[in-house]
């Protein structure tokens, strides 16, 4: 081989050299280190190893540098002092441009250099350490750590200067940030995207981060459409309510439905009538489960599993029942609506003339969802979470049948009453003939 083709080699090699460190820099700090971990924890030596650097990078990033920056200066040393040399010999053997054969030598070796040191010492071996980080990690941890003790004299100088040159900077080193529930969430998407996650799987997750900023309140079924059983009711007065509310479990009140007594099970009670026994519903009762409107529902659930309950009954501030919560609302808020057996009865119709029949316990975002255009409160300014909250408060009464009031071209009349309790709710939009 010429001495020129030696050169060449050299160089080559060197530029290898400095692309193997850069390829392994970039897989530690692009490395993850719950993979690693759960590596690490089923007896991975090499994946203990890669951890140990990812955690504590300093000494690792200071021997990758050094290699790096030893690997480039002899490479354009190298290169300037002889490979220049060979080549002006060549270029000066042409008259036309002998007199610049030296310095056009040199640009053309530090040119090539440059460009062959970014291909192949940066961009293609980063490229190959970001495509699988935690298995090249793995696989360089241990030679690494044998450098790193190795270069440990010029490692500690360089961190004590860096450490001195911070602190004349008055420079603090940023703490690792936690890991937000964006991220998790992008992660998630990420897994979807690259088939590791179906969709379904993936909504769950979102959801069950999203539990903690809903709270029993948005989802709790309110006082006027909860079934109650009167204690002083007959046998078969009771029997007929439970059939006709396909509901598992009710509350039991006595005289007014603010003197809660306890909640009773569809199962007790019918073995009870099965058995004979006919004394009464307050035989049959259970302690309630109570929880506040402000509760958030990853609390509910904790709450669910310690007292071994699927029913919650929602008190509010002043000891009176507001509504009703159970775990199959807070799973279907998680997984979807269930299939049900129960006849589905929509909360809004939309009628032939333009206007809408709404229930008025619909749940005020869902209204806000159905009709954009309505000007309502902000969602953390209003003091109401149903249709008829905000009647009440658009009112400053309670209403009467026919009572209407417009608000941003919206035509709201109160059409139907269950007592005192809005039932039915007429909404013209505007243009609605």
């Amino acid at each position: 081989m010429s001495v020129v083709g030696f050169e060449i080699v050299f160089i080559f090699l060197l530029l290898l050299l400095n692309g193997l460190f850069a390829m392994i820099e970039i897989a530690v700090v692009s490395s993850r280190k719950s993979r690693l971990r759960q590596w690490a924890e089923t007896g991975d030596k090499k994946a203990q190893a890669a951890l140990d650097l990812v955690e504590s990078p300093n000494r690792f990033l200071s021997t990758t540098q050094i290699g790096i920056t030893l690997v480039g200066v002899l490479a354009g040393a190298f290169g300037g002092a002889t490979l220049a040399k060979s080549l002006a010999s060549a270029i000066s053997l042409m008259p036309w441009i002998a007199p610049w054969a030296d310095p056009l030598a040199v640009g053309l070796v530090v040119s090539a250099i440059t460009y062959f040191s970014l291909v192949i010492g940066e961009l293609v071996p980063k490229r190959i350490g970001m495509g699988n980080p935690e298995m090249i990690a793995r696989f360089a941890a241990g030679p690494m750590a044998r450098l790193s003790r190795i270069a440990s004299p010029m490692v500690k100088l360089l961190g004590v200067s860096t450490d001195l040159v911070l602190g004349l900077l008055r420079v603090r080193p940023a703490a690792e940030a936690a890991v937000t529930e964006e991220e998790v969430k992008m992660l998630v998407r990420e897994g979807e995207r690259g088939g590791a996650l179906i969709a379904g799987e993936s909504q769950m997750v979102e959801a069950i981060l999203g539990l903690d900023s809903l709270c029993v309140r948005d989802l709790m079924i309110h006082r006027g459409k909860i079934c109650w059983l009167d204690a002083a009711k007959s046998h078969n007065e009771t029997c007929l309510a439970v059939l006709r509310s396909h509901h598992s479990q009710f509350p039991v009140f006595e005289g007014r439905r603010d003197h809660l007594l306890g909640m009773v099970s569809i199962k007790d009670l019918f073995a009870a009538l099965h058995a004979g026994d006919e004394s009464g519903l307050k035989s049959l009762l259970k302690p309630p489960l109570l929880v506040p409107p402000t509760q958030p529902l990853n609390r509910l659930l904790e709450t669910f599993r310690k007292s071994n309950s699927t029913i919650a009954l929602v008190a509010d501030e002043f000891g009176g029942i507001a509504g009703l919560i159970t775990l199959h609302d807070v799973m279907e808020t998680i997984i979807g609506d269930f299939a049900s057996t129960k006849p589905a009865r929509p909360d809004a119709v939309r009628r032939e003339d333009g206007s809408w029949l709404v229930d008025a316990m619909i749940r005020i975002d869902e209204f806000e969802d159905l009709f954009p255009e309505l000007p309502l409160e902000a969602a953390d300014e209003r003091e109401y979470s149903t249709l008829s909250g905000f009647i009440l408060q658009s009112l400053g009464k309670i209403p009467a049948t026919g009572d209407h009031f417009t608000t941003g071209g919206f035509r709201i009349e109160v059409v139907d009453l269950d007592r005192n309790r809005i039932d039915k709710v007429l909404i013209r939009p505007p243009g609605a003939s």
